[in-house]
């Protein structure tokens, strides 16, 4: 690889063949960072689409140890870290498996902590850094049909406030993106409940056709991008970074508006009544 200045910013993301993933390492390339991103399916010295990948599966601490010391050695410094690596399961609570719940909270929640312990030290001797952790608008507005995905973004929300304040005296601060319905392949692919139940088929048909109207609006993978490149510069740093208009007002709603109201308008939203 061409060497560059090592004052040159660097980041380091998880899940970034794809989607959201992808458009943040192409857009945080363009704000002028080196940027090494990962994929569980990375080949030894992959540029897909000019971007550098390496493999990583985040659900494996040996994986995760040697992704971020290859980066480290790569980089020279790892100013930002993206923990996007994740997937999601529609179903209503009760349809899946305690070992499909496991799986995805040992990929959303402690894939993050891995990665996230296994950079820390990094930044902790540089005297800096920053870690966006991408959330979900549902990590604060828990949806129908989504229980264990919402979860597990809950989850990120309290141990990203947790980590920054024991952090911030190292000078790295932590932050959450929280993106709305996005158009990605994510949204496309999340993972079907293991175990259905017949009970829930017109409660789950009221809530496809709702998930499919809120699609027609919903954002794009770059207006994420653009959203973590603004939380990753921000020279004021927030804890929370709600990426999009509907998301922006859902968080509004769900701050000033009467709880019993707040509840009955999404129940209804979701054709629930």
């Amino acid at each position: 690889m061409t060497r560059v200045s090592r004052q040159q910013k660097t980041a380091f993301l998880t899940g970034a063949s794809s989607g959201i993933g992808r458009a943040a390492a192409l857009a945080l390339t363009q704000a002028g960072y080196r940027v090494i991103g990962t994929s569980r399916t990375a080949k030894p010295d992959e540029i897909r689409d000019g971007l550098r990948l390496i493999a990583c599966d985040v659900t494996s601490e040996a994986s995760v140890a040697a992704a971020v010391a290859q980066a480290h050695a790569e980089l020279g410094r790892i100013d930002l870290l993206v923990n996007n690596a994740g997937f999601g399961i529609l179903g209503a609570a009760e349809e899946s498996s305690i070992d499909q719940v496991r799986a995805l909270f040992d990929t959303n929640v402690l894939g993050v902590v891995r990665v996230t312990n296994a950079v820390l030290p990094i930044m902790r001797a540089q005297g800096s850094g920053r870690i966006l952790n991408i959330g979900s608008g549902l990590g604060f507005i828990p949806a129908p049909f989504n229980a264990h995905y919402a979860a597990t973004k809950h989850a990120l929300e309290g141990y990203s406030e947790s980590l920054d304040h024991e952090v911030r005296s190292f000078g790295v601060r932590v932050a959450v993106i929280e993106p709305g319905t996005t158009n990605t392949s994510f949204e496309a692919s999340a993972v079907a409940a293991d175990a259905p139940l017949t009970d829930y088929d017109g409660l789950r048909g009221k809530y496809a056709v709702a998930y499919a109207k809120a699609m027609k609006a919903a954002d794009t993978a770059q207006s994420v991008a653009e959203t973590i490149v603004r939380a990753a510069s921000d020279g004021a740093p927030r804890l929370r970074y709600p990426s999009g208009k509907a998301t922006r007002q859902g968080a509004f709603a769900r701050r000033f508006l009467p709880s019993s109201l707040f509840d009955r308008i999404l129940h209804a939203q979701f054709g629930l009544s």
